[in-house]
């Protein structure tokens, strides 16, 4: 009995022996992991290898990005950062005309690799696109008239009837001027290049629009005031709009910016703009 148990041992060791892989002294590979498929390709490889740069922009919003008309070249401050990002990625900037109110969907679409040109940090186009580090802390505020510049300082000097705020359409100029004109006439007028030509004219009185434009904006008309710049009605910070989920991309242009905007690069380009 005692030796059938012994020779029972014996071939269950040996089983086991015979199923383990020969020993070789190395240890076994590591198994290979399987290849990631459906994987994103990042934008930071592909305008290398492309040549160029898409960047979505709307050319109507000095000093940021404007479209001259004549020629069809764009110039401003972000026209600038385009160069220098483009530059930095082996490659050239093509400029791809979009809307305020098209922007955030000509991105998520594809037609651009990034959105430049005074863009605004907001939740509603954060939940559809992501945003780089911010280059600039900007809010809104009124221009008017300078010969009615006393009369137009608060929101409910301008709500008033008899007023004509005017407005151009699709981003966070209308968005914030419908929220807040309840009385006031509100008039949409639907090229932002020459809005202020029409409170030039008397055909509307007040446009509220970023601190920044209005004071570009005021150096460029001298009937033109901007009303307390540095005390805006809001809060905003621009930046420059980026495909959501490339992760690497908006890494790269996050630490661009913040060398830009630490190094002097970007103010260089804004006091050209601004007159600073």
């Amino acid at each position: 009995m005692k030796r059938a148990v012994t020779l029972s041992a014996l071939a269950c060791l040996l089983a086991v022996t015979a199923a383990a892989p020969a020993a070789s002294g190395a240890p076994a590979p590591a198994r290979r992991p399987a290849p990631a498929h459906g994987r994103q390709v990042s934008a930071l490889d592909t305008v290398p290898r492309r040549g160029e740069l898409r960047v979505c922009t709307t050319g109507d919003y000095r000093p940021f990005s404007y479209r001259d008309p004549g020629t069809g070249t764009y110039r401003g401050v972000d026209i600038d950062m385009a160069r220098d990002l483009a530059r930095s990625l082996d490659a050239k900037p093509r400029y791809v005309p979009t809307t305020w109110a098209g922007l955030v969907g000509d991105l998520s679409a594809g037609r651009c690799d990034i959105a430049m040109g005074g863009v605004s940090i907001t939740l509603a186009r954060a939940r559809a696109v992501s945003f780089s580090e911010p280059t600039r802390t900007d809010g809104k505020t009124p221009i008017v008239r300078c010969a009615d510049k006393d009369k137009y300082g608060t929101l409910e000097q301008i709500d008033r009837p008899g007023t004509t705020v005017i407005v151009n359409p699709g981003g966070t100029n209308e968005e914030f001027a419908r929220a807040h004109i309840k009385h006031a006439t509100l008039k949409v007028h639907p090229d932002n290049t020459t809005i202020f030509d029409e409170i030039i004219a008397g055909r509307a009185d007040v446009m509220m629009t970023d601190a920044s434009e209005t004071r570009y904006q005021a150096k460029l008309h001298p009937e033109l005031c901007s009303v307390h710049p540095d005390k805006p009605f809001t809060f905003s910070e621009k930046a420059y709009a980026l495909p959501r989920g490339d992760h690497d991309f908006t890494a790269y242009v996050n630490q661009w910016v913040h060398l830009a905007t630490h190094d002097g690069t970007y103010r260089k380009y804004e006091n050209a703009w601004m007159g600073e």
